[in-house]
């Protein structure tokens, strides 16, 4: 698939935003790469993208631009799973072991329990404990990682690597965020139907939608074209490196995080969602209905996070990042109003903690500058 570039880089059907276009340049002035970011709402729909696509050039970002939309795929997943619930195909509180035997997993996590990260199973990347123990994963930063870009992993070897690990809690008791649940979601699919993960998406969601930008990559390692490129800087002893992760096999994610979009996709994807156009009002209802997650003004419902403003309000919404890459697709509840956007990360030499407190500091400006100073 290629989608041929272009060399707009603000477009809009809308009055114009300075404010929109401001804070995109202050997202590339805390350090990162290039933006592109779309908002749909009153006013109409507005894009535009600031930085440049790739380090040395100066070229602004497409703003119909590929980019790896890491955790929202679960978004995506969530629907399926609840598509296939309502045509009767899945059990919402079906023990996730009737649908994959193989793996032997306590016959108490259901598949509710996949979808809102109350399983209990250990998470393949790595747990993070609140008294600052860590429990490692497979490789997910450091040169260990960036030496593995391009190692395949099927998804059985990753719920296998997580089975063989103390489960954190027992299914049901406790909320904490683990991929393996995702990628458990994506094989029960896959048993139950007897077609990809990808097939699926494409007969349920892409296909109907006409996302002609997204992708669900399985192994492939390249990003379909325009993309911007995303950078991860690392260090190796007092060596700072910087890799181009643009090219990589996403596979080490899965179905927690490895799908490609476009804001376009996206706005389409959450506004359809929220809107009803994609599940029985019954099931929307699930999907939306929260478990606490200790995250301040955070809940987890089916595969999206509900967020609480100050004002009241509520917003539903998913992000998704990993080394080079953040996406972000936030809704009002009617779907009426939008924002997506991506964000690809530079050269800049921070650790992690670092690089994870200014995302968060970004992702609240672009709430409060889109959704009113609430959040």
């Amino acid at each position: 698939m290629t989608i041929q570039s272009t060399q707009a880089t603000t477009t809009t059907t809308a009055p114009n935003r300075p404010e929109l276009q401001q804070v995109i340049e202050e997202v590339v002035e805390a350090g990162y790469a290039g933006v592109q970011l779309r908002v749909r709402d009153e006013q109409g729909e507005w894009v535009g993208s600031a930085g440049v696509s790739k380090l040395g050039d100066d070229a602004k970002p497409a703003t119909n631009g590929l980019f790896r939309i890491g955790s929202n795929t679960k978004t995506f997943v969530a629907t399926v799973v609840l598509q296939l619930v309502a045509e009767g195909k899945i059990g919402l509180d079906t023990p996730a072991a009737d649908y994959l035997p193989q793996f032997e997993l306590d016959p108490r996590i259901t598949v509710r329990m996949l979808l809102q990260h109350t399983s209990g199973v250990f998470n393949f990347t790595g747990e993070y404990f609140p008294d600052g123990t860590i429990v490692p994963g497979i490789p997910w930063q450091g040169q260990e990682w960036v030496d593995n870009l391009f190692h395949s992993y099927p998804p059985a070897e990753l719920v296998r690597l997580a089975l063989s690990k103390p489960a954190r809690f027992e299914p049901g008791t406790d909320w904490s965020y683990s991929n393996t649940n995702y990628v458990l979601a994506r094989l029960v699919t896959e048993n139950v139907t007897g077609r990809s993960l990808a097939e699926e998406m494409h007969r349920l969601i892409l296909g109907p939608l006409g996302l002609t930008g997204t992708v669900v990559p399985d192994f492939q390692t390249e990003i379909p074209e325009p993309h911007a490129h995303g950078y991860y800087a690392y260090q190796v002893g007092d060596e700072w490196k910087v890799v181009d992760t643009s090219s990589m096999n996403p596979s080490w994610i899965s179905a927690g995080g490895d799908m490609i979009s476009t804001t376009a996709d996206l706005q389409t994807f959450i506004s359809a969602l929220m809107s009803g156009k994609l599940l029985p009002a019954p099931l929307l209802a699930e999907m939306r209905t929260p478990r606490a997650t200790g995250l301040p003004k955070n809940e987890y419902g089916l595969g999206l996070f509900v967020e609480e403003t100050d004002g009241g309000d509520i917003l539903y919404t998913h992000n998704g990042g990993f080394f080079g890459w953040a996406a972000l697709m936030y809704s009002t509840p009617d779907g009426s109003k939008t924002m997506t956007a991506s964000i690809t990360t530079g050269d800049a030499k921070v650790d992690f903690a670092e690089m994870s407190a200014t995302f968060l500091q970004v992702r609240q400006r672009l709430v409060n500058t889109v959704f009113g100073n609430r959040a």
